[in-house]
């Protein structure tokens, strides 16, 4: 294979990978931001206890969770069907990276509410402000570096994903890799594949961290 070739190979294998996981992300931090808050005041404790409301949500994200994204992604195959028309190619990956990554980053995102101080929470309840309020501007707003550091780890992780749905022909990176890499012995498509994951996942990081500190410090 020669290098024009290859390059080509590598740049709609990136722009696939990277259109699978940029709708994914938007769908998950929608997704998981609810269900994190929801998680959050419906805790015991919290601005709307419901224990028997929290207790069924943090049962369906562990059990989520809990299964190997290569098995979910096989899981969903009737649902994916249902919902884009086919379970092959990349918006039919979309469908099961969303799923897996909205209970990952909602528990992220409970974490991160946790985090604010509980005298900032009374001080503004003491203030008159209403549950909104204080879930948006105070909740949220408190918590916005680590929101931020949560999702620039969840979109590294839906590079991982992008990269198995590529076994059931999710296409991407991962789907490059497999079918030139991995069964046409083509061992420069491969070494040339794992070193744009690399630096693409290396400028995620670079780019969440660069967020998180201008975030930090006002």
């Amino acid at each position: 294979m020669t290098w024009s070739e290859l390059s080509d190979l590598l740049l709609v294998g990136l722009q696939e990978t990277a259109w699978m996981v940029g709708v994914s992300t938007v769908l998950t931090a929608i997704g998981g931001l609810l269900l994190g808050v929801l998680l959050v005041l419906t805790a015991p404790g919290g601005l709307l206890a419901a224990p028997v409301v929290s207790s069924v949500l943090g049962f369906v994200v562990n059990v989520a969770r809990s299964l190997p994204f290569i098995i979910l992604l096989v899981a969903v195959i009737p649902f994916t069907r249902a919902v884009v028309g086919t379970t092959i190619g990349t918006d039919a990956a979309i469908v099961p990276l969303t799923i897996g990554a909205i209970p990952f980053f909602a528990r992220i995102v409970e974490a991160a509410l946790r985090e604010v101080p509980p005298d900032v929470v009374a001080a503004a309840t003491a203030m008159g402000a209403t549950r909104t309020q204080i879930v948006g501007k105070v909740l949220l707003r408190e918590a916005r570096p680590g929101l931020v550091a949560g999702l620039t780890i969840t979109v590294i992780a839906l590079v991982g994903y992008s990269a198995m749905a590529g076994v059931v022909g999710g296409g991407g990176l991962g789907d490059l890799a497999i079918r030139y890499g991995y069964q046409r012995f083509e061992t420069e498509v491969m070494v040339a594949t794992v070193v744009v994951l690399v630096v693409f996942v290396q400028l995620i990081q670079m780019a969440g961290d660069v967020l998180v500190r201008r975030l930090s410090h006002k």
